[in-house]
């Protein structure tokens, strides 16, 4: 029988998960907006370089702020890592659409494109990395 957790608990969890991810939006809108404006690197292998930074602060925080995860490093560490990698790719799926395709500013483009992956994120690390 599957036991889903109390709404309070799911609430706190995603709350954290919301909080470790405005740190990592830190560094990774950080290093975007340095790359562009400050080096002229197109928005989207500067956004790709962002997400990968801001994963490893992500996988840090998370591990221990929002899930109080115990599996082990060499399992949760593989399976991030594949979360993230298809986040990866959702990012530069969307900020290409956004950008490239619509010709939308690359700010909104990424804030938008944050969202969609963060939700995905949020479900993939609860049912599945830090299970």
């Amino acid at each position: 029988m599957t036991t889903f957790p109390s709404l309070p608990r799911l609430v706190r969890q995603f709350l954290a998960f919301f909080g470790v991810g405005l740190a990592a939006a830190v560094v990774h809108y950080g290093l975007l907006i340095g790359f562009v404006e400050g080096a002229g690197v197109d928005p989207i292998p500067a956004t790709l370089a962002g997400y990968v930074a801001g994963g490893v602060v992500s996988y840090a925080l998370n591990r221990r702020h929002t899930y109080d995860s115990d599996r082990p490093h060499r399992e949760a560490t593989w399976r991030f890592a594949l979360v993230a990698f298809v986040g990866f790719l959702l990012t530069w799926l969307f900020m290409h659409v956004f950008v490239d395709g619509l010709g939308a500013p690359y700010i909104p483009a990424q804030l938008v494109t944050t969202g969609i992956v963060m939700l995905w994120s949020f479900l993939a690390h609860k049912a599945w990395t830090f299970a």
